[in-house]
C-alpha cells in the first residue's frame, strides 16, 4: 500500500500524522545502502530486546538513528526551509487544507 505524499513530497501520511520522507537526492546506492544499515540496526534492536540487554539496546538505537539521518528522515531537513512537522498531526500543519480537499474528493 502507498502511503499519500504532501504535494512537496517531504512527507508521507500515516493515520493522519506526517512523516519526513527519505531525501530523493540520495543516489539509488546511497539509499540502498542505508536501508540496509536501517534494517540491520532493526534488527539489533530487536535481539537487544529479547536479550534485556540495555547496552546493546541503546547502541542499537544510535545506528538505527544514524541511519536514519543519513537517509533524511530525522535531523536537518533535507529541503530549503528548516520547518519540519515530522511526527505532526496533519490537522496541526498548514498541510491540513489540503488533506481536508484530498479527503472530500475521495468521498
Amino acid at each position: 500500500m502507498q502511503h499519500p505524499r504532501t504535494p512537496d513530497g517531504h512527507y508521507f501520511v500515516v493515520r493522519g500524522r506526517l512523516w519526513r520522507c527519505t531525501n530523493p537526492h540520495l543516489s539509488e546506492v546511497e539509499r540502498q545502502l542505508f536501508v540496509d544499515e536501517l534494517m540491520a540496526a532493526r534488527r539489533e534492536v530487536k535481539r537487544a530486546r529479547e536479550a534485556a540487554d540495555d547496552v546493546a539496546l541503546k547502541s542499537a538505537r544510535q545506528s538505527v538513528d544514524k541511519a536514519k539521518r543519513a537517509l533524511g528522515e530525522r535531523g536537518p531537513t533535507w529541503w530549503d526551509d528548516d520547518t519540519d512537522f515530522n511526527r505532526c498531526m496533519i490537522h496541526n500543519t498548514p498541510y491540513a487544507n489540503w488533506w481536508l480537499e484530498r479527503s472530500n474528493e475521495l468521498c
